[in-house]
């Protein structure tokens, strides 16, 4: 069994703290990953590109997270995870207040890629660490409260730091986020205790972690069954200023409700995982099936259409939830699994906008979104009763 759910919690001072300083990070690097998307038209005009150019930054982003994720949570096996977490935070740091002073748009990419590098080890880490220091039935409630810091980023981060942006100078929102990371770097020195690097692990027994059958179901679920909610999420301010005729100046209201759903979300998912977590996994995919299809409906009416984006931000509930069952199935690889959430988090947010694009571009109506996202957690439902199935077959055949 693994260090993760089978050691003793260490001695935590202040756990409140602990999880503060954790969840500040979050904050940071949600802010970081999404405020890009409200200042496109501020960095393309000061680095003299097209506005869709900027995508390339952001793809580039995502690209660091789905590199860095397996890659740092290898090399880094032996380190020991508060080290390794002020290390994470002073990398993004970096990339961040470098982002803000590139010398043109290129460059700008590829320091969006040193950006991304520390996103997923960095959950990942924060979640084990978290769980390490409550009690096992409390430990998807502990993670939740460190993805509090990406809810809230979604929620108030995102949008003050586009407000910053836009008034000082899209490069004053990088340097608020490379200052929030180096904040979280000396509380994680404070607050969180050390722990002893493990003498056990390798790089190589990480990596086992992509090979694992339980693990790989599982982050199946995330890549799949997770898009919906960003299928939607990516068109849901033209769908609603075109399909249900609502005003522009009512965009911060939707991100507004639509941040108050994902933390109300992470938290039930949290609580819903800690009584039965194979429970809780189908029931949350096929709420969020309910509730993205019925989008498709909502979207003709402006208080429907808001009532219903913030009912897909409770999708966020499978976050938690796919954290804790990798800790349970990940064995003696539990960094890598836990990083690897994280990327598959991003590889569900790129293939649910490129389908709903798609969709959108053969000419269905903009809400349609909503019914490729209800079609995708379908797909993660069916990806999770055929790993249930796989496990009792393996089970079956076991000797003894």
């Amino acid at each position: 069994m693994s260090d993760a759910t089978s050691s003793q919690p260490p001695a935590v001072a202040h756990p409140r703290l602990a999880e503060l300083a954790l969840a500040l990070g979050g904050f940071g690097i949600g802010t970081g990953e999404f405020v890009i998307m409200g200042l496109m038209n501020r960095v393309a005009g000061d680095l003299q590109v097209a506005v869709p150019d900027v995508g390339y930054a952001i793809s580039s982003y995502a690209l660091g997270v789905v590199v860095g994720a397996p890659l740092i949570s290898s090399l880094a096996a032996r380190v020991p995870k508060r080290a390794l977490l002020i290390v994470l935070m002073l990398v993004f740091a970096i990339g961040n207040l470098a982002s803000a002073f590139a010398p043109d748009f290129w460059s700008f990419v590829l320091l969006r890629f040193l950006a991304g590098l520390p996103h997923g080890a960095y959950f990942g880490v924060a979640a084990l660490v978290a769980a390490a220091a409550v009690p096992i039935d409390e430990r998807a409630r502990a993670v939740s409260r460190v993805m509090l810091g990406l809810t809230t980023a979604i929620l108030a981060g995102a949008p003050l730091a586009t407000w910053a942006g836009n008034l000082l100078g899209w490069q004053a929102a990088f340097v608020g986020v490379g200052a929030i990371a180096l904040a979280t770097a000396l509380m994680v020195r404070l607050w969180v205790p050390a722990q002893p690097s493990n003498p056990n692990a390798s790089p190589l027994r990480e990596l086992t972690a992509l090979v694992k059958q339980r693990v790989l179901f599982t982050l199946g679920i995330a890549c799949i069954g997770f898009g919906g909610m960003f299928a939607v999420f990516s068109y849901v301010m033209p769908t609603l200023t075109e399909q249900a005729g609502m005003a522009d100046a009512l965009g911060p209201l939707v991100l507004a409700v639509f941040g108050v759903g994902t933390i109300v979300g992470n938290l039930v998912g949290a609580r819903a995982a800690d009584r039965n977590i194979m429970r809780a996994i189908p029931t949350i995919l096929i709420w969020c099936c309910v509730v993205q299809g019925l989008f498709y409906f909502a979207a003709n009416d402006v208080f429907l259409g808001l009532l219903f984006v913030g009912l897909v931000g409770t999708s966020m509930a499978l976050g938690p939830t796919i954290q804790t069952r990798l800790m349970d199935v990940a064995e003696d690889a539990q960094t890598m699994a836990a990083s690897l959430n994280h990327a598959a988090f991003n590889v569900a947010n790129a293939l649910g906008a490129w389908l709903a694009g798609v969709t959108i571009k053969l000419g269905f109506a903009w809400s349609s979104t909503g019914l490729v996202g209800a079609a995708l957690a379908l797909g993660g439902l069916a990806i999770f009763y055929t790993g249930l199935w796989a496990e009792r077959r393996s089970a079956s055949l076991a000797p003894g």
